[in-house]
């Protein structure tokens, strides 16, 4: 009972967070896409539910996202690196998130109707490449990180039991961010798929199952990353 108690509380947590929701309905919207490209000639019926239920979620989880550029706007503001290079990298990744998000707004406002629907595809051109450009950063910075933190592991000798302690505590420690850095590139390389799909629509990216299980890749690295510890 106390380990079911303990999950719940953890579930109400991470939904009152704002990127929690964002998860939760990002699932729905892409085992939805999955549902409607599997039922779309067996059960018709149940396939126009399922696209129903995409587009809902997809506009939904816009809804969500209201002003979050300023968050973008923000990490832009505050982007910092031991080096002028990470700096770099750190400005470039998070400049090209917050043109996403920025222009998210427009795309959301276009598909419900707000403004015109014929400039949906401009606004989500400008948006997907904004969000592909970021992503394609922020995978650097990763991978870096994780280079760093493998080096770092591998460094220094023990010599007292003190010692030997604090290095067992600082491997956890590297191997713990270590796997929320690869959450993190299996999340921004789902997203940038889906990101070239919108750029330069082609069979591979654009296919239903392709972007299916890149949206559930993205939700689910996101779940992870942002369930409570």
């Amino acid at each position: 009972m106390g380990r079911s108690h303990d999950t719940v509380d953890k579930l109400v947590v991470f939904l009152a967070k704002r990127d929690g929701i964002d998860k939760l309905v990002k699932t729905f919207q892409y085992v939805s896409k999955l549902v409607h490209h599997r039922a779309q000639s067996a059960r018709p019926d149940l396939a126009r539910r399922a696209k129903l239920w995409e587009t809902a979620a997809g506009l939904s989880r816009k809804a969500f996202r209201s002003g979050r550029f300023l968050t973008g706007f923000n990490a832009l503001r505050r982007s910092s690196g031991p080096t002028p290079p990470l700096r770099l990298l750190s400005v470039l990744a998070n400049s090209g998130e917050m043109v996403y998000f920025f222009f998210d707004h427009f795309l959301w406002l276009a598909r419900a109707g707000v403004l015109n629907p014929a400039l949906a595809p401009r606004f989500s051109f400008v948006s997907a490449f904004g969000e592909s450009f970021g992503y394609v950063f922020f995978i650097v910075l990763d991978l870096i990180a994780i280079r760093k933190g493998l080096i770092e592991q591998r460094k220094t000798t023990t010599e007292t039991e003190e010692e030997e302690k604090k290095k067992k505590k600082n491997r956890i420690a590297i191997r713990a961010e270590r796997i929320m850095r690869l959450m993190a590139i299996a999340a921004n390389v789902a997203d940038l798929i889906i990101a070239v799909a919108d750029i330069q629509p082609n069979a591979f990216c654009s296919h239903a199952v392709t972007l299916g299980i890149s949206g559930l890749v993205s939700a689910w690295a996101g779940w992870y990353r942002n369930w409570p510890a």
